[in-house]
């Protein structure tokens, strides 16, 4: 099973059987994946699915509170449509109370277990910069290799900030330029100075090195992992 649908919880049969061998049989996907050291894109499903039934949870649990203790005659006529779809499937909200139940401490469990191995990964991943880094430093390239460090991959990056519940985050774009072979002639410095020759709208950009210390999944943990050192590093550069 690759994906979970964004609805799952709802989707199709709601049965707890049902639900926990669907469940179920995603969680064995995502941690083969884990075993080949593959945190994407499952990692940022699992963050995505748990948040969504914590958020469902606690809705759930407000419109429970929001009705009345005691509803009169002409209340309970007023409140007839909504009350009967919440409460009177009584059977149902149960059985989505027992899914819920059951798949909050799965979630979490793979969710910690998909984060301990990418703070182990960054752990093993450094980054510094080539040369004098420019005041500008939201656009720029990024240069990522790994063991035996022969390939280096370079990416033209851009941030961008924006607002989520009111708090500034900062949000990375790249776009693959080239793989090149680093060696004597082709030092991480040469690379540099070829590619303000190319590209003259940048005449002084930031570079940074992600320097990897094992040998990892590149699309599906290294790439990853390096735009979020490189936010890191860029957040304090500015």
């Amino acid at each position: 099973m690759e994906k979970l649908k964004e609805n799952w919880l709802t989707d199709g049969l709601i049965d707890f059987e049902y639900k926990k061998y669907q469940l179920l049989a995603y969680l064995k996907t995502v941690k083969e994946s884990y075993q080949r050291v593959e945190l994407y894109p499952f990692l940022s499903d699992l963050v995505f699915h748990y948040r969504n039934l914590i958020a469902l949870k606690d809705a759930q649990a407000m419109i429970i509170e929001s009705f009345p203790k005691e509803i009169s005659l002409e209340g309970l006529k007023n409140l007839e449509v909504t009350y009967k779809r919440i409460i009177e499937d009584d059977l149902i909200m149960q059985e989505i109370e027992s899914i819920m139940e059951f798949a909050l401490p799965q979630f979490k469990s793979s969710l910690d277990e998909g984060s301990f191995i990418y703070e182990y990964v960054e752990s093993k991943c450094e980054i510094s910069p080539i040369g004098l880094t420019s005041l500008y430093a939201n656009e720029g390239y990024l240069f990522i290799t790994q063991p035996p460090e022969k390939e280096t991959h370079v990416y033209r990056y851009q941030t961008t900030l924006f607002e989520q519940s009111s708090e500034s985050m900062r949000g990375i774009h790249t776009r693959h330029v080239f793989t090149t072979q680093r060696s004597i002639s082709n030092t991480y410095e040469q690379m540099k100075s070829s590619l303000i020759r190319q590209y003259a709208e940048l005449p002084n950009p930031s570079v940074y090195l992600v320097l990897a210390k094992i040998c990892i999944p590149f699309d599906q943990t290294l790439m990853p992992v390096a735009k979020r050192l490189l936010v890191k590093q860029i957040s304090k550069a500015v």
